[in-house]
């Protein structure tokens, strides 16, 4: 009797075990939740500061005074395969270096779920700006007011990138300046996909937050290697928003982005 006893109770606490481990891993997620992404820019392995000169590759030397681009079109992708596509109404951004409150991005009422990607555009796409200035909500304003915009007509800056620069042979603080956007019949929107490193785990008691790191000296000094010096001249600094090196620096632009770490808190 004693050894049937102490068998069932074994029995029991196999099939309580059991129980646990399978409930567990059977979570039922509902319902929705919020998601941040914190955008931290930094120059190489630095962080990076205004104003604090930054050597390239092609032995220039860099002092950044103005960084801002628009983030767009995030979509989420659920570990089944499945995506979230964040509402255009809703995702649309403005990372400026020197507002620091712009540089995180919350994302409400995203589906409760375990999220692997994450994907955003660089940049207004051109089925947005094809609405028109009417189709373009209170982001058109926030665009004009942030110095994001030519004109109506000219379009979006996707990215401005200024500052001042020296080289071997350009010796005085020379000014630059990088804007990308539409030129002629380039667009030069470009998105971006990043995988997480551990899942982000939306619910309605988690908030994730993913930590993207963007190395800013990819812009002129990614896959392609772009020259102030070369494009210096007129008496007007170094000016690239046309031509042949704006598509050069858009691929660099999808290539400066990688997840640092995310916090499921």
């Amino acid at each position: 009797m004693k050894f049937q006893f102490k068998y069932s109770i074994a029995a029991i606490a196999i099939a309580f075990a059991l129980f646990s481990c399978t409930d567990k891993n059977d979570e039922v997620i509902t319902g929705e939740g919020n998601l941040k992404l914190e955008f931290d820019n930094v120059y190489n392995a630095n962080n990076l500061a205004f104003d604090t000169p930054y050597t390239n590759s092609n032995g220039e030397v860099v002092k950044i005074n103005k960084l801002k681009y628009i983030v767009s079109n995030i979509v989420l992708t659920k570990v089944d395969g499945t995506t979230f596509t964040v509402p255009k109404s809703q995702s649309y951004f403005i990372v400026d270096e020197s507002t620091t409150a712009s540089t995180l991005l919350n994302l409400l009422n995203i589906p409760a779920a375990n999220y692997t990607k994450v994907s955003f555009g660089i940049g207004v796409d051109q089925a947005q700006f094809n609405l028109g200035a009417t189709g373009q909500g209170d982001f058109l304003a926030l665009a004009q007011t942030a110095g994001m915009m030519w004109s109506w007509s000219a379009g979006y800056k996707f990215l401005a990138f200024e500052g001042t620069f020296t080289s071997s042979t350009v010796t005085s603080p020379t000014s630059f300046m990088v804007h990308t956007g539409q030129t002629g019949t380039d667009y030069n929107y470009t998105t971006v996909t990043l995988n997480l490193p551990t899942n982000a785990l939306v619910r309605t008691t988690i908030t994730p937050q993913v930590h993207i790191m963007t190395d800013i000296s990819k812009v002129l000094d990614g896959t392609n290697k772009v020259s102030l010096t070369a494009s210096n001249g007129m008496g007007m600094g170094a000016m690239i928003m046309s031509g042949a090196n704006l598509p050069l620096i858009t691929a660099n632009l999808s290539n400066m982005f990688s997840v640092e770490h995310v916090h499921n808190d």
